[in-house]
């Protein structure tokens, strides 16, 4: 089989899965009990299509969950890729700063919402704080990682060829942490989604998080689980705009088959 006949195979075994997962949601459902704790898939689409076709109010919420999102990820991964830069690039501050950095990434950075919310107030920078925290470090550590992977023999042959430091670093250490760097921005799309949902749940008078919140406090699994499917949605969007940006970028690298993907 071709691999555009393999490519369509999969995405069917994939809606299939989809769709008998919906449908053994759905039987199951019928047991008042079970849909009690786990709602109902069509009260569920009925929730969704309220909030953005018959009320439409679901937008505004949507758009400062977004934006928290994405202002989280941006900022995270900028001062991640600098920072990773340059302790990559410094041998001494890496040894120096090597336990506090540690220290700091093993803390539960949940922890730090209150504390943000008497920082920044309930507006949107307590949760942008708090995401980006949790962005940060999964872009730094790649990005240090791929940094201190380069191969001590390919700088040998740049620095024969005259390169200096500055070059090094445009054709040499950037191209080789760039891999690293697009690795970690699929796992801080979802976690950007995470630190803002959380600081919503926490502190909070809107974004999805709120509502979902509200939802929890009159026992509507229905809305709860709304809440989680929209969230998902956005946050695979959000991934396959990394993803187009990655494979624009990343031209060079060699196709992978489907089956090694699978």
């Amino acid at each position: 089989m071709s691999k555009k006949s393999n490519h369509l195979m999969l995405r069917f075994w994939q809606v299939g899965l989809l769709l008998a997962v919906l449908v053994a949601w759905h039987i199951a459902a019928q047991d008042r009990n079970f849909a009690f704790f786990f709602g109902q898939p069509l009260e569920v689409a009925k929730v969704i299509w309220k909030w953005f076709i018959t009320d439409a109010n679901i937008y505004h919420h949507l758009g400062i969950t977004l934006t928290e999102t994405l202002l989280a990820f941006v900022i995270g991964t900028v001062f991640g890729l600098l920072f990773g830069l340059w302790l990559g690039l410094s041998p001494g501050a890496s040894a120096l700063l090597d336990p506090y950095i540690t220290a700091a990434n093993s803390m539960p950075r949940v922890i730090l919402a209150p504390i943000f919310g008497m920082w920044f107030g309930l507006g949107i920078w307590s949760k942008v704080a708090l995401a980006v925290t949790l962005v940060f470090f999964i872009v730094f550590f790649n990005v240090y990682q791929g940094v201190r992977e380069v191969s001590t023999t390919l700088l040998d042959n740049a620095r024969m060829l005259g390169a200096n430091r500055k070059q090094l670093l445009r054709h040499v250490y950037i191209p080789s942490a760039t891999s690293w760097v697009f690795s970690s921005l699929h796992t801080s799309v979802g976690l950007a989604f995470v630190g803002a949902v959380v600081g919503e749940y926490l502190g909070s008078a809107s974004g999805v998080g709120y509502l979902i919140l509200q939802a929890e406090g009159t026992l509507d699994v229905n809305t709860v689980f709304a809440g989680i499917v929209v969230l998902t949605v956005f946050a695979l969007v959000l991934d396959g705009l990394v993803t187009l940006v990655e494979d624009r970028m990343l031209a060079w690298r060699p196709k992978a088959g489907v089956t090694e993907k699978l």
